[in-house]
């Protein structure tokens, strides 16, 4: 029967925004991409801004190399920042910045261009605050778990972040000042649970901060906790991720009624973005990557009463490397689709009344508070990121996780089951399957930033304003004061983010997070492939007279350290004995420790596309200290030219996402290892656990 001609439309709610990360090479070059992007019906701007940039460090820093625009758009100074938003009015835009260790720094190039535009179209600069709308990531507790570009130890780190929120809450009122972000928690491991009860923990401890400091009156902490967001992770177990986000909903709801007495119940909202899982996208048949991103955003937007705000999705194609501008056109059409062709958002929420989601939901909530309450005894958040406590748990979660994918009970699509595959037309030319970084946008932005300062010297009065903000903001890091004022001055005068960020280094000093590697119990220990493989350990060793030494480094700016920890852990479990140390090292250091602790196999970890610059040079000083016979290994999300020309550069073996299965790279490290040390030639190779 056709529906009567005269019936009402039902009312349909009001789309999440649409945003598509993004952001590489330069400011002008993101530029083209966000009006483009903005052009296609894209709904919000959402900034990724490159390594250098995230960790407070300027393009000519030795650390800095290699990463310059490969990861993001590299923002030095207020200039940069300008010609990145060039015709893109910002009282207007909803700008979503993933920036944490130096979010009070762009926040503060951003308020300053801002005021700038009004200027220039004759309006008052000073009226643009009201207007400005958007999010800051800001949550620098999951830097120190997960993503690794933390700057500062977590005390300061979390002054920062309060100095932040308190001043946003008075001054840009429509701004949320920090994603509490549980997103990277999940890509290092976290269960549901952990995901929920490490996230919320985080958010009250910054809570906390904010009230404690006394810059917010108490009548006006329910205005903080209204500016409180979320940025969440959702999986492809897409049922138990919607009722996930049942359970945060509930339990922020409880936290900010019962421990913070806010009775608004609009303040009390649970308000949350998203992006989902980008560790579950796989290299092998990555066009079924499409199908997984579709699921996982079902779970973030089924449910109405407990729908994302704001939505990002992945491209089918992120596990082989920087997807093109078309890849994010398909996932935002993607999103378009499920808005405005279905009936989604015709309708109440689904789920209401539902046993087997009540069920999940309140599964979900008691394992939560448990997990809370066991931060809380150990003080907090921050005590127990300070401790290792949440590391050790995450890269134990993950190392269960990874097991299970390698015994084959947790089935992945392609990877360990049905990995046939005709010919892929997607990736028939993986040349021009991703996007790539020109080499020279490095140099041009060490020059550019070079420049800058430069001129900005050569003119008496402009270098005395930038000495003098700098000296201003040394000074109020030393004291209670708010840093934003401070920070906003520098802006001002032309300052750079490395002197921003190097100024409050001399004052905070620096700081590296446990690993989470040394606590962290094995998985899988009891298998028989690991038994072969530790038993050619044992035997490989009493050849050469002396235990088996792997040395895995993590150079660069890098901190997506997930896979490092986990070879490195099924490293040790096999035998070996193990030299991690981190995050963040020169390849000068990575070198010095292979030397110092004698290694027989160097294993590098790089995901951030900077494996053509940073593998060289380690080659390179291994030959110059004399130990050119030590095998190097690496693995990362390295396309397959790179990969030949890293081998014919001298590299042993590559390993890429494809390589789930732990136990056989540490197999392949034992076979390195012969080879270079002139045994018999390897044996048989060990098989995957049936």
């Amino acid at each position: 029967m056709s529906e009567h001609p005269d019936a009402v439309p039902p009312e349909r709610d009001r789309p999440w925004v649409m945003r598509t990360y993004a952001g590489h090479s330069s400011a002008a070059a993101s530029n083209a991409l966000y009006r483009r992007n903005l052009e296609k019906g894209q709904t919000g701007l959402s900034v990724a801004f490159d390594l250098p940039t995230q960790t407070g460090y300027d393009p000519d820093h030795p650390l800095a190399r290699g990463e310059v625009g490969k990861v993001g758009v590299p923002v030095s100074h207020v200039g940069d920042l300008r010609a990145l938003f060039e015709g893109i009015p910002l009282t207007a835009t909803n700008t979503s910045m993933t920036i944490n260790a130096t979010a009070m720094w762009l926040l503060a190039l951003y308020e300053v261009v801002a005021e700038e535009q009004a200027g220039a179209a004759g309006e008052d600069p000073a009226s643009v605050k009201a207007a400005l709308a958007g999010t800051t990531q800001n949550d620098i507790i999951k830097e120190y778990l997960s993503r690794g570009t933390y700057a500062f130890p977590p005390g300061p780190s979390l002054r920062l972040v309060t100095d932040l929120v308190a001043y946003t809450v008075s001054e840009i009122p429509r701004w949320n000042p920090i994603n509490i972000c549980s997103y990277h928690l999940q890509e290092a491991g976290a269960t549901p649970v952990q995901e929920v009860a490490y996230a919320l923990s985080t958010a009250v401890a910054v809570l906390d901060a904010v009230r404690d400091s006394g810059q917010v009156p108490p009548e006006r902490f329910g205005d903080v906790v209204a500016r409180i967001s979320f940025f969440v992770n959702a999986g492809v177990r897409f049922v138990e991720e919607m009722c996930k986000m049942r359970a945060f909903v509930r339990l922020w709801d409880e936290i900010t009624r019962e421990r913070y007495g806010v009775e608004d119940a609009r303040q009390r909202r649970f308000r949350y973005g998203v992006q989902v899982n980008s560790l579950g996208l796989t290299e092998a048949q990555p066009e079924n990557n499409v199908q997984r991103i579709v699921l996982e955003m079902l779970a973030v937007t089924l449910s109405k009463d407990a729908r994302a705000r704001a939505v990002q999705l992945p491209a089918w194609n992120e596990a082989l490397g920087l997807p093109r501008p078309w890849d994010q056109q398909w996932s935002l059409r993607i999103q378009q689709v499920l808005a405005h062709e279905s009936d989604l958002l015709e309708h109440e929420d689904l789920f209401e009344g539902s046993v087997v989601v009540a069920a999940k939901v309140d599964e979900l909530v008691a394992g939560a508070r448990e997990e809370m309450a066991r931060v809380e005894e150990l003080g907090g958040a921050v005590a127990a990121v300070e401790g290792g406590y949440m590391k050790s748990e995450l890269v134990a979660s993950l190392a269960r996780r990874r097991a299970r994918i390698e015994s084959g009970e947790e089935v992945v699509v392609g990877v360990n089951r049905w990995t046939t595959s005709e010919p892929n037309p997607l990736t028939a030319d993986l040349g021009t399957a991703v996007q790539t970084v020109d080499a020279g946008v490095e140099q041009a932005a060490v020059e550019a930033v070079r420049r800058w300062r430069e001129e900005r010297d050569a003119d008496p009065e402009r270098r005395a304003r930038a000495g003098a903000a700098l000296e201003r903001l040394r000074t109020d890091a030393g004291t209670d004061a708010n840093l934003v004022p401070a920070s906003l001055e520098c802006a001002r005068a032309g300052v750079t983010t490395g002197e921003w960020a190097g100024a409050l280094r001399e004052v905070f000093g620096e700081f590296r997070a446990p690993t989470g590697v040394g606590a962290a119990a094995g998985a899988g220990s009891g298998t028989k492939a690991l038994h072969r493989v530790r038993e050619r350990v044992r035997s490989t060793g009493h050849e050469l007279g002396e235990t088996l030494r792997v040395l895995v480094g993590k150079p660069g700016l890098d901190g997506h350290s997930n896979g490092a920890e986990q070879v490195a852990v099924r490293a040790r479990d096999a035998g070996f004995e193990v030299v991690y140390q981190g995050i963040r090292l020169t390849p000068e250091q990575i070198v010095g420790a292979a030397v110092a602790e004698d290694v027989h196999l160097v294993g590098l970890s790089i995901l951030s596309g900077s494996h053509m610059e940073l593998v060289p040079d380690v080659l390179a000083r291994l030959r110059e200290a004399g130990a050119g016979d030590v095998p190097v290994v690496v693995g990362g999300i390295i396309p397959p030219a790179d990969a030949a020309r890293l081998e014919e550069m001298g590299v042993a073996a590559v390993f890429t996402p494809k390589d789930v299965a732990l136990t056989e790279i540490v197999d392949r490290f034992v076979d390195v290892i012969r080879v270079s040390r002139g045994l018999p030639a390897p044996d048989a190779a060990v098989p995957a656990d049936a």
